[in-house]
């Protein structure tokens, strides 16, 4: 458990008193964000989910229909927002290294967001050659476990020339080894309705049966600005400048950042994010612990709130993170928003429930024959 007092540990996003937005976020919310109630029992499919964090991806994959047989997280307060929020679930608390699937064989998908610091511009992008490169786990995780299919995200630096011989070796191993077809795509968080542009660079592979039926997913048109996701944010304690605020806030946010369990705090990125962050009239020096009050200048410059950066990465406003400041931002921040992980997650559902379907056809005429 966490050494931070109890008291001070549990950071809902969302204060009690906070009305639900009712901006057009809310609405592409409803279309990509509410939950599917009996896909899970319907469809009977389930999933094995690694590097589960603050739950962007568990979340995005509830809502598809999956079923989660286990979530495993080495981070402590990660795994209790696990808990705050679904305390049905599996929480697995443990280092993938030390993390045995074959006890989960036969589950229809195995996904996890590995970490990305190997691969990220704003590091020294050491690959295969970093500590923290998780992929040749989750693919012996793969061997062991078997899963339909499987989904990896990273961050869009893996897609770059600098790591085509790496990315040739995941998928030789993929195909080779395992029997898998694969493909790569660079996904945009706004795409998917979420105001924010955060590329991933996703992987999914199935088996030759399964993956005929796969598709990426549609894109989301018109994405929220800023201004229309934050405003009631903003205007919550009644600064008189909300408004005026929320109509320059006119564009899509950048990545944030969240930062690793050994560097990065409470802001919104390096110098070139916070810049970005300034021309849509946001201080990413650091995060707020409240909205701007009634009292604060008409021109004040805000700073976000653990809320407000929960709604930029497309959480829902009744998600709960677990920490103080910076260990539920670092959450927050390092999230794969819940509607880009549903999309893929509903991509990967059909293709299973057609194989599914097909099979049962095909046994149905063999029936027939006999």
């Amino acid at each position: 458990m966490p050494s931070e007092g109890t008291e001070a540990r549990a950071t809902s996003v969302v204060p009690g008193n906070l009305v639900p937005l009712e901006s057009r976020f809310e609405k592409n919310q409803g279309e990509l964000g509410d939950p599917i109630e009996s896909s899970p029992t319907v469809s009977g499919l389930t999933c094995l989910e690694i590097c589960a964090g603050g739950g962007g991806q568990s979340l995005g994959l509830h809502q598809a229909g999956f079923a989660h047989r286990a979530a495993v997280e080495i981070d402590p307060h990660a795994c209790e927002t696990l808990r705050l929020n679904h305390k049905e679930w599996n929480i697995v608390e443990r280092d993938i290294h030390h993390f045995d699937g074959t006890s989960y064989k036969g589950v229809d998908l195995l996904a996890g967001g590995v970490p990305c610091p190997p691969f990220s511009i704003a590091g020294k992008q050491l690959g295969a050659d970093d500590e923290r490169d998780l992929f040749p786990r989750a693919l012996r995780l793969a061997e062991e476990c078997e899963p339909t299919a499987v989904m990896l995200e990273n961050v869009r630096g893996l897609s770059t020339t600098r790591f085509a011989s790496y990315r040739e070796q995941v998928l030789a191993r993929l195909r080779d080894d395992l029997g898998y077809e694969a493909d790569w795509k660079v996904l945009n968080a706004c795409d998917f309705g979420v105001p924010q542009l955060r590329p991933r660079f996703i992987l999914v592979a199935m088996k030759a049966s399964v993956f005929k039926y796969f598709k990426w997913p549609d894109e989301v048109k018109n994405p929220p600005t800023v201004g229309e996701a934050l405003y009631e944010y903003m205007a919550e304690d009644g600064w008189k400048g909300a408004k005026t605020w929320a109509e320059k806030a006119n564009g899509i946010g950048p990545t944030l950042v969240g930062g690793s369990r050994k560097h990065g705090g409470p802001d919104l990125g390096p110098t070139r994010a916070r810049s970005e962050w300034l021309k849509l009239h946001v201080d990413g020096k650091g995060l707020a612990d409240t909205p701007p009050k009634a009292t604060d200048p008409v021109g004040h410059l805000p700073r976000l709130t653990l809320p407000m950066a929960a709604a930029i990465q497309g959480f829902p406003p009744s998600w709960r993170f677990y920490g103080r400041k910076t260990a539920a931002y670092r959450q927050i921040g390092n999230a794969f928003p819940p509607p880009v992980a549903r999309a893929v997650g509903e991509s990967i559902r059909s293709a299973i429930l057609g194989a599914r379907e097909e099979e049962a056809v095909r046994s149905d005429r063999l029936l027939r024959v006999v």
